[in-house]
């Protein structure tokens, strides 16, 4: 019910945010719109679901071969005019057809613990269905997020370009009185057109993640996406560091609750391999209603009405049921381990988690600083410049320095969205 009212609320989410244009369809998104609509058109997602579907399915295939089966049949014989002789004798034997009804019923351990071993496999479906989800959901925050810092990026660039463009005609126009070397504004150039081919490659690579999360949205590769939010309104680096208050709850973990259900589906497959042991009861009742296509008098030896039951006890079959079950039993072992092992994985990755979300905060504290002074060396070097106090060499060390501080920033900003999603993730939060 609770997934029924997400969708719905998807739906109607995706409706208003999705508009027409005369060049094709637009999709205007917010994070969450993004993420609801990838929950609802998601093709990998809707493969989950249908796993869960074909899981319910083969749990009522088993419940069904433990419910009483029914069938019918009807039967014409002719014994073309022969007669039986008995004790001298002659009995007629006329055309006859039965009319016949069988209700059975058979139980064995092996339904039971069949049934019970799919009701796991659909839980298992179940998780891997919400763990889908959230991994859907977090993958397209991580690609939302990126399409911002790249965004963000090309106009860090662009006002780098329009200030050098800026410095090199102001240098050219020195050139023309003769108070500036042309080999100055030369090196400017070539600075401009290395921003300039900077700026081409970042918006090939902004193209390369709308393609991305158009994949992850599940919508037709001919839509244009419009992001309606900024990265300075996601990024809120105090609700990132409020995950490390956070405890670890292992039993909300989708990778643990996996974990924990293989492992009860592996005990459940030892038991399955026991109970081969048991007898298999079963019983029918048939109903049997002859008629002759004749006046002749005969004999009917048919009863209408049998019930019977039977016991079939397994005896000896070469010792395979007892290799079944060690075999059964050591792969459970083998679960175990693995179940351990994993389990101890996850606590650690915890820590790591943890580690690198503290780190990734204070490097971007870090980048968030050097930016800034790294900008205003820029802006007083190129005043400096302008009033001839400082040499173009020293203009464009400055513009190289502003480049590499703002794309550490948003790469600073990057590892730390990155980080508090990964440790969302591990947390289910």
């Amino acid at each position: 019910m609770k997934r029924t009212i997400l969708v719905f609320t998807a739906l109607f989410g995706m409706f208003t945010a999705f508009a027409q244009d005369d060049n094709g369809s637009s999709l205007s998104l917010s994070l969450d719109e993004a993420k609801q609509y990838a929950v609802s058109h998601n093709r990998t997602l809707q493969n989950a679901s249908l796993d869960m579907r074909i899981a319910e399915a083969n749990r009522w295939q088993t419940i069904s071969t433990m419910l009483p089966q029914l069938s019918a049949s009807y039967d014409y014989n002719n014994m073309l005019g022969y007669e039986m002789e008995m004790m001298g004798m002659k009995i007629a034997m006329p055309p006859y057809g039965t009319l016949g009804l069988t209700a059975s019923v058979a139980l064995t351990g092996a339904q039971i613990v069949g049934m019970q071993m799919q009701k796991i496999a659909i839980d298992m479906s179940d998780i891997s269905l919400k763990k889908s989800e959230r991994d859907i959901q977090s993958s397209v925050t991580t690609i939302y997020m990126s399409i911002l810092a790249m965004e963000s990026t090309v106009d860090l660039l662009d006002q780098n370009l329009e200030n050098l463009k800026k410095l090199h005609e102001m240098t050219e126009n020195s050139v023309k009185i003769g108070v500036a070397e042309q080999t100055t504004a030369d090196q400017l150039l070539v600075q401009v057109a290395t921003m300039q081919t900077s700026i081409n490659s970042t918006k090939r690579s902004l193209e390369m993640l709308y393609n991305s999360l158009i994949l992850q949205l599940g919508c037709d590769v001919t839509t244009k996406l419009v992001l309606t939010e900024k990265i300075e309104n996601l990024l809120n680096v105090d609700s990132a560091m409020e995950l490390l208050n956070t405890q670890f709850d292992l039993d909300s973990n989708y990778n643990y609750q996996l974990l924990n259900k293989n492992l009860e589906l592996s005990k459940k497959q030892v038991l399955a391999e026991e109970v081969s042991f048991l007898p298999t009861v079963s019983a029918f009742y048939q109903y049997s209603n002859k008629h002759y296509f004749s006046d002749e008098k005969t004999m009917d030896m048919t009863p209408p009405n049998v019930v019977g039951v039977s016991v079939s006890i397994p005896l000896w079959k070469s010792w395979q049921r007892m290799s079944n079950v060690k075999e059964a039993k050591i792969s459970y072992n083998k679960t175990q381990n693995s179940f351990e092992t994993t389990k101890d994985g996850l606590l650690i990755q915890d820590k790591q988690l943890r580690y690198n979300l503290t780190s990734a905060y204070e490097t971007y504290q870090t980048q968030l600083s050097n930016l800034d002074v790294t900008k205003r060396v820029f802006e007083n070097m190129a005043i400096k410049f302008e009033h001839g106090a400082a040499s173009s060499l020293e203009v464009t060390n400055a513009s190289t320095n502003l480049v590499s501080a703002q794309s550490s920033y948003i790469n600073a900003m990057l590892q730390l969205i990155n980080a508090k999603v990964e440790l969302e993730d591990l947390l289910n939060k």
